[in-house]
């Protein structure tokens, strides 16, 4: 499908993926980046974006979605989710295969697939399931679900409990040049618990789920990983001891790959004051120092991607005792704002770092197109204005979902406009009314 020209004229071109950072204009063509640089006309029929005062770069990718379809549409669906992405700056996700039915077969990927092309806003990659209906018994038939369209497998939501299974996966994974993101989580030790183990859960009177929990997992992944040879991501990691575990595997030049998520980098466990079940999550919000961990593993590359986990709840489950409230908060619009304040505002991060966090990397684990405004790449871009001031508001959100413990929180920079395959699906201009 051909689509109008773009020119974006003016504006901050930050691509980490070539160590470019300057003022230039941006052009792009039949869906492709055509050039970079200054001095070059635009063709008649291009829409021209001023972009001046605004960073320019490629789009973001979030690898960990919820969209809660097929099976719970009431929550999110493929194209709310992916509206609710381009909103965020998102100019793709991969999306979870803990669906109902579960995504852990041709059929289902490429439901996912073609309803994603119809909703035509972000991409979203389906990610299959590493074993058949979640259950951790028997691997799902990884070479179909790759064929029809996935980039990763996982049980995520579950811990692949067995090591024997996960062995499996990750030397069958090898065969197909995809990784194996994995919930790390021992199901016995974190077995009814409701928050982090902590100060604040006995406070509260609630059961915890220990650090060592998600620890346990991390160390038994990282070595199945060593013995195989295989590519293992691990999802949403929290605590102090996983980055130290992570660190040395990388020192030693495993194939190991993290990711984080702004509710671990911006709250605590203290967040759970007051039986919030907005701040109930899983893994669990955990403790500063473990904040201060996963900030500084960012800095350093030990953790390699941001992603959101967006898990989209109804307002009446989080209503109920926290103890039986689901885990999960939604983040694709608050992501980039979170990320820009707390971690390049406060220092931890420049904006470089945070766009190979939040693009180049993610494209390049997960083997998507994006990350990069090299001449002939995906037109996949995103204009960030850094300055815009916003107060998180969620009855404008895109999703169908309010799950955040961030609503009346101020923020420094947002996502102007969103272009997919070369045509702006999202525009700040055109958004809801207090969006």
């Amino acid at each position: 499908m051909s689509t109008r020209p773009i020119l974006l004229r003016g504006g901050r071109v930050l691509d980490p993926s070539r160590e470019v950072d300057e003022t230039a204009d941006l052009l792009l063509v039949d869906a492709k980046v055509e050039a970079v640089g200054s001095g070059f006309g635009a063709p008649d029929d291009a829409e021209v974006l001023d972009a001046s005062g605004k960073v320019v770069c490629p789009g973001l990718i979030d690898v960990h979605v919820h969209l809660r379809e097929p099976g719970q549409e009431d929550l999110e669906t493929v194209a709310t989710g992916a509206m609710a992405a381009a909103a965020g700056g998102f100019s793709a996700v991969c999306a979870m295969p803990n669906t109902d039915p579960v995504t852990d077969n041709q059929a289902a990927v490429g439901f996912i697939v073609s309803q994603a092309q119809r909703a035509g806003k972000a991409r979203v990659y389906p990610i299959g399931a590493i074993s058949l209906g979640q259950k951790g018994q028997q691997l799902a038939e990884f070479g179909e679900l790759v064929g029809a369209g996935a980039v990763a497998v996982s049980d995520d939501g579950k811990p692949v409990v067995s090591s024997h299974l996960m062995r499996t996966a990750l030397e069958y994974a090898r065969t197909f040049g995809i990784p194996v993101a994995d919930h790390c989580e021992d199901p016995t030790l974190a077995a009814g618990g409701a928050m982090h183990e902590g100060i604040v859960s006995t406070r509260l009177g609630l059961k915890g789920v220990p650090a060592a929990a998600e620890e346990i997992m991390v160390a038994r992944d990282i070595l199945l990983a060593e013995l195989t040879g295989g590519h293992i991501h691990l999802c949403h990691m929290s605590t102090r001891g996983s980055v130290e575990l992570i660190r040395r595997a990388k020192d030693r030049g495993l194939r190991v790959t993290a990711e984080a998520c702004p509710h671990h980098f911006t709250l605590t466990h203290e967040a759970c004051e007051g039986y919030d079940t907005n701040a109930k999550m899983n893994p669990p919000l955990r403790e500063p120092e473990d904040r201060e961990a996963i900030r500084q593993a960012l800095r350093d590359g030990t953790i390699d991607v941001i992603c959101t986990d967006h898990a989209p709840h109804h307002y009446d489950a989080k209503e109920r005792e926290f103890d039986d409230a689901p885990n999960g908060i939604i983040g694709l619009e608050t992501a980039l704002g979170l990320a820009l304040t707390e971690l390049v505002d406060g220092g931890v991060l420049d904006l470089r770092t945070l766009l190979l966090r939040m693009s180049t990397l993610p494209a390049r684990i997960f083997n998507l197109p994006g990350g990069t405004l090299a001449r002939g790449a995906a037109a996949d871009v995103v204009v960030i204005d850094p300055a815009a001031e916003w107060t998180v508001d969620p009855s404008t959100f895109y999703s169908k979902s309010r799950n955040t413990p961030f609503g009346g929180r101020r923020l420094r920079g947002r996502a102007e406009a969103t272009i997919v395959r070369g045509q702006v699906v999202y525009r700040r201009s055109d958004s809801r009314p207090g969006g």
